[in-house]
């Protein structure tokens, strides 16, 4: 009888730390804006989706807008192929939009996600890899100059075998080890974590892919991002869940939430991205600021309905 109860109060135990995690805030209460500053992978969107509408669910009394203006092919080595995209055009360079992007967006907080594009998918070179640290270096300091909190997150892995480019996995290796190093940085790995589950996962099915074509990840990679980020940012239960949407547990109906919160993001990157300019061509073009602002604001009309008790 004593080991019945004990074991009830012990499960009693977990429940309430549990909970009391997920009371923890993400963000300080002075934070308006984050902003998610990347390549493709940023744009893609899914790691950056699942943030805000885990802070939408868990606290949705705290308003912030979550800002992404990922840009695909982009660098933050100044770096391009011969080639690249075919010769239609070289990729994008963060130095020639930040400027614009900082001054349009002013935001509190700034996760910053490169390497994947700036070793330019070759072997391991120090002048390359040079590139890559002065870029990170600068953007650093640029964002910290404005008094923004600046995140770096490491670059998701490349997989080798389906990206077909023979020592570029330990680029990002190198990479992201380098970015770890930085003591005085807040960095989060999503890195080796990524490469952890997908080794684990291929012992059982040597098929099993995160990212199909070696570098894109799919959802389930960017919930994984999701939670990395999320756990630093002191959700400490969030790697339970495997999905967002079982993530999403205060909400009645976290599918039609989720899509949602999809649907106005995807609104408003797009937008942004037209707003803040950029150099890269081949981007589906965004409704004019302020008309999606509008826009945005029926959409959350939708998702605070779901959020009502």
């Amino acid at each position: 009888m004593r080991q019945k109860k004990t074991r009830w109060l012990l499960v009693c135990f977990i429940l309430l730390c549990s909970l009391t995690q997920a009371q923890i805030p993400i963000f300080e209460a002075s934070v308006k804006r984050v902003l998610f500053l990347g390549n493709s992978i940023t744009y893609a969107a899914g790691y950056v989706q699942a943030i805000e509408a885990y802070h939408k669910a868990h606290f949705p009394q705290q308003k912030i807008e979550f800002i992404n203006v990922g840009l695909p092919s982009e660098t933050v080595s100044g770096l391009s192929e011969e080639g690249h995209a075919d010769g239609r055009f070289p990729r994008p360079d963060l130095h020639e939009r930040l400027d614009r992007v900082l001054l349009q967006t002013q935001p509190n907080i700034v996760f910053a996600s490169y390497g994947m594009n700036d070793g330019i998918y070759l072997p391991l070179d120090s002048l390359r890899f040079q590139k890559f640290k002065d870029g990170i270096l600068w953007l650093h300091t640029q964002i910290e100059a404005r008094g923004s909190r600046i995140i770096h997150l490491t670059p998701a892995p490349f997989d080798e075998e389906l990206g077909k480019k023979p020592g570029y996995a330990q680029v990002l290796d190198h990479y992201s080890e380098w970015l770890m190093q930085q003591k005085s940085w807040e960095v989060i790995d999503v890195h080796f974590p990524m490469k952890a589950y997908q080794a684990s996962q291929q012992k059982t099915d040597p098929n099993f892919a995160l990212a199909k074509d070696g570098v894109h990840p799919g959802e389930l990679g960017h919930w994984i991002m999701a939670q990395q980020i999320l756990r630093y940012l002191g959700q400490k239960n969030i790697l339970q869940f495997p999905t967002i949407i079982q993530a999403l547990s205060p909400i009645k109906d976290p599918n039609s939430f989720f899509q949602l919160i999809v649907k106005r993001h995807n609104l408003m990157k797009d937008a942004w991205l037209g707003s803040t300019g950029h150099l890269r061509p081949e981007m589906k073009k965004g409704l004019p600021l302020m008309e999606a602002l509008a826009l945005s604001l029926e959409i959350d009309k939708q998702i605070e309905a779901l959020l009502a008790p």
